[in-house]
């Protein structure tokens, strides 16, 4: 059941890439960072520890698919994964590629800006998500339909 005012159970409007029963990959679209997506789980859980080790292991598979994708899609510099929940304790894991040229490089995506970057195009971002559809269907991870 959905927490009232979660934004992550009650999402809306998201780009999603792939999605199976367990957990969601949207594209969040972020201008200046190309190919930034999140792994949310499908259900209002605050901590990876709340899950069982199955679910904790499919998980973990998702966003390590994700983020070979995106290495091999977009070439970064660097890829960052962060699990915070601060604001949102929804358990969720953010796959940043990170290139030099990006606003905030070598700062964090939060820290102060350092320059103006472009964001993602339509056809990288649909690269992206048959990409991650073939590598997580490769480890035996099957979506469900969309």
């Amino acid at each position: 059941m959905a927490e009232q005012a979660c934004p992550l159970c009650m999402a809306e409007n998201e780009q999603v890439l792939w999605r199976d029963d367990i957990c969601r990959v949207i594209l969040v679209n972020e201008v200046g960072y190309p190919g930034f997506c999140r792994v949310i789980l499908n259900r209002h859980v605050a901590e990876m520890t709340d899950l069982a080790a199955g679910e904790r292991m499919h998980v973990m598979q998702v966003v390590f698919a994700v983020e070979a994708v995106l290495r091999q899609v977009l070439s970064p510099d660097k890829i960052n994964l962060a699990s915070l929940g601060n604001y949102v304790p929804h358990l969720h894991w953010h796959v940043i590629p990170r290139f030099r040229s990006d606003p905030h490089f070598p700062e964090s995506v939060w820290g102060k800006v350092q320059r103006v970057s472009e964001s993602i195009d339509e056809n990288r971002s649909q690269q992206i998500s048959a990409n991650i559809a073939q590598a997580l269907k490769q480890a035996g991870i099957e979506r469900s339909s969309i």
